[in-house]
């Protein structure tokens, strides 16, 4: 099943989401690379800033993306001021074999 995830950045924390990246992508790498993540990326602000996170996951129960979610880096370090996790149904643009 997959699941919806969108994190708000604390405000003012874009230090710290700039320092904690490197391990954020080196996470969601793996992810990735074992057919857990299906996509990513930041949200943007009016200035191109980011300012939060989207991401699309495979897991078998809402509990177990919760799990998985809370390896990511930037959870571990309390970037997100609100997350929102949710069932989600891949209707269009879906790649062929997913």
């Amino acid at each position: 099943m997959l699941f919806a995830f969108t994190g708000t950045d604390k405000p003012g924390q874009l230090d710290l989401r700039v320092a904690t990246r490197p391990d954020h992508v080196a996470y969601l790498t793996g992810l990735y690379d074992t057919g857990v993540l299906k996509l990513a990326g930041p949200f943007i602000d009016g200035s191109g800033t980011p300012c939060g996170s989207m991401l699309v996951l495979e897991a078998d129960t809402i509990e177990a993306a919760r799990d998985i979610l809370a390896g990511d880096p930037y959870a571990k370090v309390g970037l997100f001021a609100a997350t929102e996790v949710r069932a989600w149904n891949w209707t269009f643009g879906k790649p062929a074999g997913n």
